[in-house]
């Protein structure tokens, strides 16, 4: 990862989130979200430094992720949704381009949809807005979740920069608790998203090409773009991506291609 030229944390709708800008000053800056359970670095260390070379690059930490400090409250789509905001305008960001990844790309949308004048364009990456849109798997997979087969490079990412292993406990039960009382999103949500929207997903990923799909055409000004790989291989995320693989920069270069001029 490439050493930010501004970060610190903001005092959100009482927390204090962690962010990082990097890139050049002056245009619409880019939002990363990172996947649940994950930090910046995790899901973004790969894409992130190609962003940067030509626009500002705002990376965040979601509620008890990383260094992002916690609240007595559960983590939500909803009010994680309103933090980004939140620090956009603390950040004197008037309108974005928001990139989601896994449960940050759920965060994204909600980003979209409740706070729409922030929004200039979206790219909402693996992740669904109805429990058909994932494989069974997937559900059986959540039901069975415990700290103890939480991947630990996932630990140790969270470690590294956050060494206290009682948040990351939370930080783990209050995702798995998200994902298990996972609630489908109405349609006409989706439908609501105003901003053009870059739909994607990996060909061998936790979300249903078909649900891909069918986002592309709930979404008013979408595309669909089903990229070869898994649940976040496309990124160059870390836990996921084999040895050696270039797909990152493919995915780099159409997203930009997507999102246009800054």
């Amino acid at each position: 990862m490439p050493t930010p030229f501004e970060s610190g944390h903001a005092p959100v709708n009482g927390i204090e989130m962690y962010y990082e800008v990097h890139g050049p000053s002056g245009g619409v800056p880019l939002v990363l979200l990172h996947g649940g359970g994950s930090t910046i670095g995790v899901t973004w260390s790969k894409v992130l430094p190609l962003f940067a070379q030509s626009r500002r690059v705002i990376a965040v930490e979601e509620q008890g992720h990383g260094r992002t400090t916690d609240r007595d409250a559960p983590v939500g789509f909803e009010s994680s949704a309103d933090d980004v905001a939140a620090l956009l305008r603390h950040l004197d960001v008037a309108q974005a381009d928001v990139f989601g990844f896994s449960n940050g790309a759920q965060v994204a949308l909600h980003v979209a949809v409740r706070h729409p004048a922030l929004v200039r364009k979206l790219v909402f990456a693996s992740a669904m807005t109805k429990k058909a849109g994932a494989y069974p798997w997937v559900w059986e997979f959540m039901q069975n979740a415990d700290f103890s087969n939480m991947p630990q490079p996932l630990k140790d990412a969270f470690l590294e920069v956050n060494p206290d292993p009682q948040k990351l406990r939370t930080m783990h039960d209050k995702d798995a608790a998200r994902m298990q009382n996972f609630q489908d999103a109405p349609d006409d949500l989706v439908r609501a998203v105003a901003a053009p929207t870059l739909v994607i997903a990996g060909d061998r990923d936790i979300v249903r090409p078909e649900h891909a799909v069918e986002l592309s055409q709930l979404i008013p000004e979408a595309r669909l773009l089903v990229l070869p790989g898994g649940h976040g291989d496309y990124l160059g995320e870390a836990i996921m991506t084999p040895e050696g693989s270039r797909y990152f920069e493919v995915t780099a270069r159409l997203v930009e291609d997507f999102l246009g001029k800054a």
